[in-house]
């Protein structure tokens, strides 16, 4: 037993002081080769070069790492591709310089570019995230939609995602001491949100429609001085894991529901029909469904740790700068085991720069 516990603080120690600086390089250089492609509206290409920058910079990681969220199965992806594996230690002649019985494998869910639309026509809000935890510490969840319910962490274990809009903004307000009328949900805009748009405007509170990257929506819910009080709606679900592991770490509150009929969300839901994407997720060993998961459930892990790079500015990280010679970078690093969440602003020169902007 004693053994076992010192092995696990091994663990915990590597993950958070050693990938903890590592991940941070790992999402600026995805987010400086997307936002290289900012506002030519190429959308592809932004994530093809992000995914490429991401995969280089880990794979000078030592660790054994395995992608369980990556690109996925609707992009065909060549490159961190889910089941991949990354890191120095995943080599071919990796015995030469990883001791088996020290290697700690690790769990890595990775959206090289978050928000691709958004890179291609010069919006705010893209960024380039990722989460990791030890192995089976990150729900592998396959490439269907998730209904997601993201709020502060006063309201954790109050709100319900199997309650209607109306309940839960009159628990939020209750919960932040807030009028319902100043309450902020951030919505997908999309025609499946109709309802729930309608819905949330007539119980009195004001809707933020996006039309990308929800992830950053979700996070922003745990900050107070965003303005943004709640996340509800449908998105994808592996970006919803990646959300969760991130409001896991903040305390705040993260549900998900896997939707696997694709008449509820009526375009790109892999699987032609609601019985042949049930079989899917049994297959998967995912026997119940509709199950609501939390957070918790989500990024079990004894430790989790999230990274986002901003690639054009949002509401919690400036967007790269380009300067002569170099760029900056504004990234944000949140941890379970440390219970911090960091803002890390770098300065990256490419060459002799003429001139450091300091802000």
């Amino acid at each position: 037993m004693k053994r076992r516990n010192i092995k696990q603080h091994q663990r915990a120690e590597f993950v958070e002081n050693t990938l903890g600086l590592e991940i941070i390089e790992v999402v600026e250089q995805a987010a400086i080769a997307s936002s290289r492609w900012m506002g030519k509206g190429e959308k592809n290409t932004a994530d093809e070069v992000a995914v490429e920058a991401m995969r280089e910079r880990m794979n000078k990681i030592h660790m054994r790492g395995r992608i369980v969220i990556g690109e996925g199965e609707r992009d065909e992806a060549p490159m961190l591709y889910i089941g991949e594996e990354v890191g120095i230690c995943t080599r071919e002649d990796a015995k030469d310089f990883c001791n088996p019985d020290e290697l700690i494998e690790i769990d890595i869910a990775v959206d090289p570019c978050e928000g691709t639309n958004l890179v291609a026509y010069g919006q705010n809000g893209a960024m380039a995230v990722l989460a990791i935890s030890e192995k089976g510490g990150l729900f592998a969840a396959p490439d269907f939609y998730m209904k997601k319910l993201a709020a502060p962490a006063p309201a954790r274990g109050h709100v319900d995602i199997n309650k209607t809009a109306t309940q839960n903004l009159k628990i939020l307000s209750e919960c932040l001491d807030r009028a319902v009328e100043e309450l902020v949900v951030v919505v997908m805009d999309r025609p499946r949100h109709k309802e729930l748009i309608e819905e949330i405007r007539t119980a009195g509170a004001r809707v933020r429609l996006i039309s990308d990257g929800d992830v950053s929506a979700a996070i922003s819910c745990a900050f107070a001085g965003t303005n943004i009080h709640a996340l509800m709606g449908i998105g994808a679900a592996p970006e919803g894991v990646i959300s969760a592991a991130a409001l896991r770490c903040l305390g705040g509150h993260f549900q998900g529901q896997l939707i696997y009929d694709p008449e509820v969300v009526k375009t790109g839901l892999i699987g032609e029909s609601r019985e042949g994407n049930l079989a899917r997720l049994k297959e998967m060993g995912i026997t119940d469904a509709d199950r609501t998961y939390n957070a918790e459930e989500l990024a079990s892990g004894q430790t989790v740790l999230f990274a986002a790079c901003g690639i054009t500015p949002g509401v919690l990280m400036e967007g790269v700068r380009f300067f002569n010679g170099g760029a900056r970078t504004q990234s944000l690093v949140i941890s379970s085991q440390s219970q911090t969440a960091r803002f890390v602003d770098t300065i990256h020169l490419f060459e002799e720069p003429k001139v450091l902007q300091l802000r």
